[in-house]
């Protein structure tokens, strides 16, 4: 997703597709692989304390499957980790079934 798209909050809401849809063809294992492989547990636990996962919020400001594929490609970007786009999505689909749960 462009990062344009991202900044609009709403309207790219509009444009996204549903998670049944966008994260359909995604190779689970290989999320939960790469989640592991780049230790995204431990970062965000740095970031929010305890174990991590209060960094999850559903109701907070990742309130799309969009937004939520948008944020791994931010940390994929920030932190330079050299992702493939189904990497990518691989991982926000591991996300989405564990924490957010978006239909």
């Amino acid at each position: 997703m462009p990062l344009g798209a991202l900044l609009l909050g709403g309207a790219a809401l509009a444009q996204t597709p549903p998670a049944a849809e966008l994260f359909r063809d995604a190779d689970l294992g290989l999320g939960e692989r790469l989640l592991k492989e780049h230790r995204c547990a431990e970062c965000h636990a740095r970031r929010m304390g305890g174990d991590g996962s209060a960094i999850y919020r559903p109701k907070g400001r990742i309130n799309g499957p969009g937004l939520l594929r948008g944020m791994v490609e931010n940390c994929n970007t920030e932190l330079n980790l050299s992702l493939f786009p189904e990497e990518v999505t691989a991982i926000a689909a591991v996300l989405n079934r564990d924490y957010y749960r978006f239909p």
